[in-house]
C-alpha cells in the first residue's frame, strides 16, 4: 500500500516535471520565433535603408531623402491594393478641406480594374451621363494627362474644378476599334437618389442611383404609399456605384426580417462587425426582383448579394463590379496620411464581393427588344382603290391614340414602349409577373 502511494506520488512528480519541461520548451520556442521575427524586421529595414542611401548617392538626378521616402511610401501603398495610397500634404489637405461653396464635377464614380482607371458608373442626370460615358469605359487620358499609374484620388482631383469649365476625357470602350474623346462641361453635382414608377398598376419600380443618407427613408415611403396595390417590386441598382453602408443594410432590412445582411472582417478584432436585419424594420414581403450590371458596385453589391443569399429576390442583369473592401484614412503626421484597406465585406453565405462581384440568377445583357416595326409589308392603305376618307379617318384615329399614349407616358407609369427600349427591365417585369402568379 505504501509502495503504491509512493509510486503515485512519483508518477505525479514525473508528470509535473514533464509538463514544466514542455512549457519551458514552448516558451523557449515562442521566444525564439519572436526573436527571429524581430531579427527579420531589422534585416528588412536595414536593406531598405541601404537602398535609399545608394539611390541618394548614385542616382543620375539629385534626389533628396524626403523625395525618396515619399516615392517609396507611395509605391508601397499602391502595391498593396487598388484603393490604398499615400497622401502627401496637398492630397491630405484636399481630403480634409470642407468648402462652403459648390464644386464642379463630372458625376462619375471611378475605380481601378486590372490596373486601369475604369468608370464604375456615371450618376444619372450628371454631365458625364449626358455626355455619354458608360460603365466599364477605361479612361486613358484626362485632358492631355495619361492616367497610367495615376491613383483614384489623383484622377478625381483633376476631374473636379470650376463649374462651367470643360474637360476632355479619352476613353477605350469595349466593341470600339479606337479611343473615343468626350468633351464634358463640369457642373454642380446634385443627385436625386430614388425614383419610383408603376407598371400595370400593381408592380412598383424603384430606381436607386446612389446610397445617400435618405435612401432607406425614401424607398420606405414609396412602398408605404403604394401599399395594398403593390403585388411585386423591381429594385433597379444598375449603374449604382454605392455609398453609405448603413443605407445598404437598411434597404435590405425593409425586405428581410432576420439574419446577417453583411459582415466586415479584418485582421484586428475591432475591424470585425456583423450587420443584421431586424423584424421591426421589415415592411414588405411581396415578390422582389433586383436589377444589376457592371456599374453596380459596393453598397449595391451588398444589397443584391444579401437579398440573393436570403433567397428573398431574383437578381437579373449582368455581373457586378466587385468592390467589397473597407478603407480608412490614418494620419501619420499633421500634414500627411495613408489610406489603407483594413477589411473586406462578406455576404450572408460567407462569400466575398471583392474582385468577384455578384453573379445574377438570370443573366440578361442590355439592349432593346426586337420588334417588327421596320419589317416591310404592303397594307391596305397602299392600295390605289383604298377610300381617301377612310384613310383620313384612320390618320385622325392614330393621332388621337398617339396623343393618349403621350399623356400616359407623361405620368409616373412605365409603358410597353419604355419596356421595349430596355430588355433587362422587360425581362424583370416578366419574371415578377411569374412570381406574383406563383405566390397567388
Amino acid at each position: 500500500m505504501k509502495n503504491k502511494k509512493f509510486m503515485t506520488i512519483g508518477f505525479i512528480s514525473v508528470a509535473l516535471a514533464f509538463l514544466m519541461m514542455f512549457s519551458t520548451t514552448l516558451f523557449a520556442d515562442s521566444k525564439s520565433k519572436e526573436e527571429n521575427k524581430e531579427a527579420s524586421r531589422l534585416e528588412a529595414l536595414a536593406k531598405f535603408t541601404k537602398v535609399i542611401s545608394i539611390v541618394e548617392q548614385y542616382n543620375v538626378d539629385k534626389v533628396s531623402i524626403e523625395e525618396l521616402m515619399d516615392k517609396a511610401l507611395a509605391g508601397m501603398m499602391q502595391n498593396l491594393d487598388a484603393h490604398s495610397n499615400y497622401l502627401i500634404a496637398k492630397d491630405y489637405k484636399r481630403l480634409k478641406v470642407q468648402t462652403d461653396g459648390e464644386f464642379g464635377g463630372l458625376g462619375i464614380t471611378v475605380g481601378i480594374r486590372d490596373g486601369a482607371l475604369t468608370v464604375i458608373a456615371p450618376l444619372e442626370g450628371t454631365p458625364a451621363d449626358k455626355a455619354g460615358l458608360q460603365a466599364g469605359d477605361i479612361i486613358l487620358k484626362i485632358n492631355d494627362e495619361s492616367t497610367l499609374n495615376m491613383t483614384i484620388d489623383e484622377a478625381v482631383a483633376i476631374m473636379r474644378g470650376k463649374i462651367g469649365e470643360p474637360i476632355d476625357i479619352t476613353i477605350v470602350r469595349e466593341g470600339e476599334s479606337k479611343p473615343i474623346e468626350i468633351k464634358i462641361v463640369r457642373g454642380n453635382i446634385t443627385i436625386q437618389s430614388v425614383y419610383t414608377k408603376t407598371i400595370d398598376n400593381n408592380i412598383l419600380y424603384v430606381r436607386v442611383t446612389s446610397f445617400d443618407k435618405k435612401v432607406k427613408q425614401d424607398v420606405s415611403k414609396a412602398i408605404k404609399k403604394h401599399e395594398g396595390k403593390t403585388k411585386g417590386i423591381i429594385l433597379d441598382l444598375r449603374n449604382n456605384p454605392g455609398g453609405l453602408l448603413d443605407q445598404a443594410v437598411g434597404l435590405v432590412d425593409l425586405f428581410v426580417d432576420n439574419g446577417v445582411v453583411v459582415s466586415q472582417k479584418g485582421r484586428k478584432d475591432s475591424d470585425k462587425q456583423v450587420y443584421r436585419a431586424k423584424s421591426s424594420e421589415t415592411i414588405s414581403d411581396v415578390p422582389l426582383v433586383v436589377l444589376v450590371n457592371g456599374g453596380s458596385a459596393s453598397a449595391s453589391e451588398i444589397v443584391s448579394g444579401a437579398l440573393q443569399d436570403h433567397k428573398r429576390a431574383v437578381v437579373i442583369g449582368e455581373k457586378t463590379f466587385g468592390k467589397g473592401s473597407v478603407q480608412v484614412v490614418l494620419p501619420i503626421t499633421d500634414e500627411e496620411a495613408i489610406k489603407l484597406t483594413i477589411a473586406r465585406y462578406y455576404l450572408p453565405s460567407g462569400r466575398t464581393i471583392q474582385a468577384v462581384g455578384v453573379t445574377p440568377d438570370i443573366e440578361v445583357f442590355s439592349g432593346s427588344v426586337k420588334t417588327n416595326e421596320n419589317k416591310f409589308s404592303i397594307k391596305e392603305a397602299d392600295l390605289k382603290k383604298h377610300l381617301q376618307e377612310e384613310l383620313e379617318k384612320v390618320n385622325t384615329d392614330d393621332k388621337e391614340e398617339s396623343k393618349k399614349k403621350e399623356e400616359i407616358d407623361d405620368k409616373n407609369i412605365i409603358t410597353q414602349k419604355m419596356l421595349n427600349k430596355d430588355i433587362q427591365l422587360k425581362e424583370s417585369v416578366d419574371i415578377i409577373k411569374a412570381l406574383i402568379i406563383m405566390k397567388g
